[in-house]
């Protein structure tokens, strides 16, 4: 029998436009992985299972007429609890929207499906993506699927637990600061963070601001790739959007790293980050730094970045969660009245200075790109934690300053509009998921995911730093 539940998105494709398997018989195994693991992680909270398998057989019927069934034909796809879904339920992970049912999908989502993508549910997320833990009142605790105890990290941990149990082959995330990078890392799959703009996103709070993005997540560098051009269009209502120059999928290659310069850094120079951690990245870089024509050591400028990023994310924050944690504060997650309280606190000055670092800043970061191909760093600061800890206090006794403190590798690049890539890099000594975070300069996408290809595939060649996977025997006695 053919385990539909662990071939690769492009392999999927490749074998049902050829007829070698019918759609319909991919969606029953996807629908069926879902029924016997999702109880223990808890991953996939809305199902759409029945219109799903009508599409899917709907896909079917248009490949024997010869009819076009675009490039992601009829594959199921999760789609993250934020992104609103025709008449399927979006509750942003948040009790007042419970019963919430769109009537119309986001962009991206509609982009999805008129490449042939078929919605067959919603992930979890903390409530409107607050925090780096996949919890909220509507639906509870998502788990990692590599110790039950332990989080998948958030907010897009719904998405990367489905990928990583098989449940989907493709599911999308969204990020500010880590939301789509950290649940990679933490459950052993890839995680893209595009350059603000390739894929639309018509409905942030502030249309303005370049920090939130929505992009592809996959088990393998080349479905991302297959999922962001899918997810990826021209909409003039993201001031940040911009005409494609067609699919990259079709004709992306691995990059030859012999011919490039990385910059590796365990820190980036201002992140606490777990000496675990670091240890474990130094000994991992060992694989991969000699695939290089030059590997430095060296940290980007982000000099200022903490206080940056607090402020300018509070921006976001008061123009897009306020009026919800004033109307139903009694309800909402506390992270989210932290958040929204603490925002409020800062002045004009306080935004001012922000919106002038963030502009130093970004074009340091664009300098170091005249000098380097690449910025390489671990992706998370810390192993993979109990699901009961809201978020991580503390690292080696060193108490965090705020609850986001310990995402400083992922939110510093944010701030700099930097591309990023987390592939999976093999596992800690507790068998936890490690991955590292491939960095690059806004607009250099299609370069990032190139070096990400060839980096895949060095990873690859090695059992200590090969994609990691779960026991899914395991997961389905434990229900």
């Amino acid at each position: 029998m053919t385990d539909f539940c662990n071939m690769t998105a492009t392999a999927l494709v490749a074998g049902i436009q050829a007829g070698d398997f019918a759609c319909a018989e991919v969606m029953a195994a996807s629908i069926a992985r879902i029924e016997a693991v999702d109880p223990a992680v808890n991953a996939m909270v809305t199902r759409d299972f029945d219109r799903a398998m009508a599409s899917a057989k709907a896909v079917d019927a248009k490949r024997l007429s010869n009819e076009d069934i675009g490039p992601l034909a009829g594959l199921p796809i999760g789609i993250k609890d934020l992104e609103a879904t025709k008449g399927i339920t979006t509750t942003y992970g948040s009790l007042p929207h419970k019963d919430h049912v769109p009537d119309q999908d986001d962009v991206s989502v509609a982009n999805v499906k008129a490449k042939g993508g078929i919605v067959i549910g919603k992930t979890n997320t903390p409530e409107y993506g607050t925090g780096g833990n996949t919890w909220n009142n509507v639906f509870g605790v998502t788990t990692n699927p590599f110790d039950t105890d332990k989080t998948p990290a958030g907010s897009s941990g719904g998405s990367a637990v489905a990928l990583a149990t098989g449940m989907v082959p493709l599911a999308t995330g969204s990020d500010f600061g880590g939301s789509l990078r950290t649940p990679a890392s933490f459950c052993g799959v890839v995680g893209f963070r595009p350059s603000p703009g390739l894929v639309p996103d018509e409905n942030k709070a502030v249309g303005l601001a370049p920090f939130a993005v929505l992009g592809p997540m996959a088990r393998v560098v080349a479905d991302a790739v297959l999922l962001c051009d899918a997810q990826s269009s021209f909409d003039a209502r993201d001031p940040f959007s911009r005409a494609r120059q067609g699919a990259m999928a079709p004709s992306m290659q691995a990059a030859d790293l012999s011919q490039m310069t990385a910059a590796i850094s365990a820190d980036l120079g201002v992140a606490p980050v777990a000496k675990a951690i670091r240890q474990l990245f130094d000994q991992r870089m060992r694989y991969l730094t000699s695939s290089f024509a030059e590997a430095q050591k060296r940290d980007p400028v982000f000099d200022h970045i903490h206080d940056c990023f607090e402020v300018l994310r509070g921006v976001s924050y008061v123009a897009g969660c306020k009026d919800i944690v004033d109307k139903h504060r009694d309800v909402v997650s506390p992270l989210m009245i932290d958040n929204v309280d603490r925002a409020l606190a800062y002045s004009l000055a306080d935004v001012a200075d922000a919106s002038h670092t963030q502009s130093i800043l970004a074009k340091a970061w664009l300098a170091l790109f005249d000098e380097v191909d690449v910025v390489i760093c671990p992706a998370a600061s810390v192993a993979p934690y109990p699901h009961k800890d809201k978020f991580v206090a503390e690292i080696d006794g060193v108490k965090m300053p705020t609850y986001m403190t310990w995402l400083a590798l992922s939110y510093a690049p944010t701030m700099v509009m930097a591309c990023s890539l987390v592939v999976p890099c093999g596992v800690d000594a507790d068998g936890l998921p490690f991955g590292i975070q491939l960095l690059g300069p806004p607009g250099g996408d299609r370069k990032l995911l190139e070096i990400g290809l060839a980096i895949e595939a060095v990873l690859a060649a090695e059992p200590e730093t090969m994609r990691p996977h779960p026991d899914i025997n395991k997961l389905i006695s434990a229900r």
